[in-house]
């Protein structure tokens, strides 16, 4: 029988796992509830609550964000971005070929969410222009995002998590390129399926060209021509518009053939028509309370919304942005950014009542209206993506050689054994801030605090399972049976297991709990545990079979007009060919 204390992490264990599944709670969040949990409950030790924060790996990535935003900001990656175009072709197979091999290459050095970012709207206008469906080559640049994060120890944070729990374990740390032969192979076995079994299987989504059609915006939008009589006579919306229409936005005001677009600021007159957007109950009673009438003689379409100067613009809200968990009001949303928010949309539902009550999420994407001249300003924020506009790239060639040879020597100091790989990605990051590749302000913008927050709280629960002798229990008891079958069966297990966990909760919790668990199995067996330890890291990096395993497969969610089983549907075949091709391989490379 377990000890009272193996009994007590087991349900801190299967709490977080309850909380991470569930999404009551952010990530970063249930991550400090978890760590103060140990503490309170004394499974750690008040020295050890910085553990995870301490961790070379938590400072490692924090570093690999840095350089990962210095090879952004100078524009690197874009420039590559806008250079598929002459070699893509015309055909999809080509366009995916090509999408998926830069995406893949790119994102064993560069932070994969960085990199998705800026290919959504590439892709997206690649496709376009040879009428293909964007569905069919996003769900393809997430996958190829993960296929390039483990080929390398610095592809994604995981792979420097386990790397860095292997060391603390007495184990020698793997090398920079030790997943390369594994990582090529299975890079190899998913461009093949992509480009033929899941050619099959990839929706093909029409959508909707018109925006209002997309978002289902006709209910929430309304032309009031306004009466001699109207209380809204000789007022300006933005100094004196009436309380009881607060929730409610003016989008432009038409007089005589001309239309208004600063209308906030524009003095209403008699006869002016008012295309206002809100909740519909609340524009009849508008319409009645402020004598209107209804202007109902044209259907509604872009072009209401659209002009020379105003854009219609989709932005996506990627993981760590700085306005997740916020709301309009709390992110100041309409001066930092001098747009209106039309709709939201939100894993396939379409957001449009309250608007400014909703808490954003990362992977919304949000229908916006600005002035043309924001549009530019908007892409620069690292708070929005806008996925349906390219703008023209201005290189500074000079820091952008500079960030690249500073990736290059990161790359050789940590392949040739120079220094550990913590001292290497510092080494590159303080390098992007001295060499005026990125400010200060910038390198602090470019870290996921979220993921460092989880990395803090979650490793000590990893510690806590290795020294209540948890870990071993369930090795030596618990899964027993499993021991009694062999390493090659366990290694199975293992695999599928993280997997599975992966597809539910971050990926990075998954492997600090499992990677103590695998330790002691390797200690039951009296095997290697090298091999344990590299399943668990490979299957807790490719997560293609849910929308919410993995960051890039949320980000691409809403504009690939995506449901949740076209993951499924797509993603599971592979997660079982990785799975297979783990078994026949990691042995090989890895011996027991």
């Amino acid at each position: 029988m377990p000890g009272t204390d193996s009994l007590i992490v087991l349900a801190v264990v299967a709490g977080a796992m309850v909380l991470f599944v569930t999404e009551k709670l952010r990530v970063d969040l249930v991550a400090l509830c978890v760590l103060l949990g140990l503490l309170l409950l004394g499974l750690i030790r008040p020295e050890q609550a910085l553990y995870g924060f301490a961790s070379p790996a938590t400072a490692t990535v924090a570093a690999m964000f840095v350089l990962s935003a210095g090879l952004v900001r100078t524009g690197l990656v874009e420039w590559i971005g806008r250079r598929i175009d002459a070699i893509a072709g015309r055909t999809q197979t080509q366009l995916v070929l090509i999408l998926c091999l830069t995406i893949a290459a790119l994102s064993a050095f560069v932070v994969n969410t960085a990199t998705v970012a800026i290919f959504i709207p590439v892709a997206i206008a690649l496709a376009k222009a040879r009428k293909i469906s964007p569905s069919r080559v996003l769900i393809p640049l997430s996958f190829a995002s993960q296929f390039g994060g483990v080929c390398t120890l610095i592809g994604t944070s995981t792979n420097i998590l386990v790397n860095s729990i292997a060391i603390s374990n007495g184990l020698v740390g793997f090398h920079l390129f030790e997943f390369a032969p594994l990582g090529l192979v299975m890079s190899g076995v998913g461009i093949v399926y992509l480009l033929s079994v899941a050619g099959w299987l990839l929706p093909k989504r029409k959508g909707e060209y018109q925006q209002i059609d997309k978002y289902r915006l006709v209910d929430y939008l309304a032309e009031f021509r306004v009466k001699k009589m109207s209380p809204l006579v000789n007022t300006a919306w933005e100094k004196d518009r009436p309380k009881d229409l607060a929730d409610i936005d003016l989008i432009k005001i038409i007089r005589g053939n001309k239309a208004t677009w600063s209308a906030s600021a524009t003095t209403i007159k008699e006869g002016d028509i008012l295309l206002v957007h809100g909740n519909a109950d609340k524009l009849m009673k508008m319409k009645d309370n402020y004598k209107l009438e209804t202007k109902g003689d044209e259907a509604m379409h872009d072009q209401k919304l659209s002009s020379d100067e105003v854009k219609l613009i989709e932005a996506l809200i990627p993981p760590r942005s700085n306005i997740v968990g916020r709301t309009l009001r709390s992110s100041d949303f309409k001066r930092r950014f001098r747009c209106v928010v039309l709709a939201i949309q939100r894993r396939g539902k379409i957001l449009r009542d309250r608007l400014v009550d909703i808490r954003f999420d990362g992977g919304d994407t949000l229908l916006l209206q600005c002035d043309k001249e924001e549009v530019n300003r908007i892409m620069r924020s690292g708070d929005l993506i806008v996925t349906n506009e390219l703008t023209e790239l201005h290189l500074r060639k000079n820091r952008a050689a500079l960030a690249l040879g500073l990736v290059g020597l990161v790359v050789a100091l940590a392949a040739l054994n120079v220094v550990p790989i913590l001292i290497a990605a510092l080494i590159g990051a303080v390098g992007m801030v001295l060499g005026r590749c990125l400010t200060l302000e910038e390198a602090y913008q470019a870290i996921d605090w979220k993921v460092i927050v989880l990395l803090g709280g979650i490793l000590p629960l990893g510690l806590a399972l290795q020294q209540t002798g948890t870990a071993a229990w369930l090795a030596n008891s618990v899964l027993e049976p499993l021991v009694a079958m062999g390493p090659l069966v366990v290694l199975a297990a293992l695999y599928i297991f993280t997997a599975v966990l992966t597809e539910t909760m971050s990926n990075n919790t998954a492997a600090i709990l499992l990677a103590p668990i695998a330790l002691s199995l390797a200690v039951a067996l009296g095997v290697n545990p090298r091999p344990f330890l590299i399943a668990i890291t490979f299957a807790a990096s490719t997560s293609f079979a849910t929308p919410i395993g993995y960051q890039t497969n949320t980000m691409i969610y809403a504009p690939g007009g995506y449901r949740f089983f076209d993951y499924t549907k797509v993603g599971a075949p592979l997660n079982i060919l990785f799975w297979i091709t783990a078994i026949l391989l990691v042995p090989v490379l890895w011996p027991f």
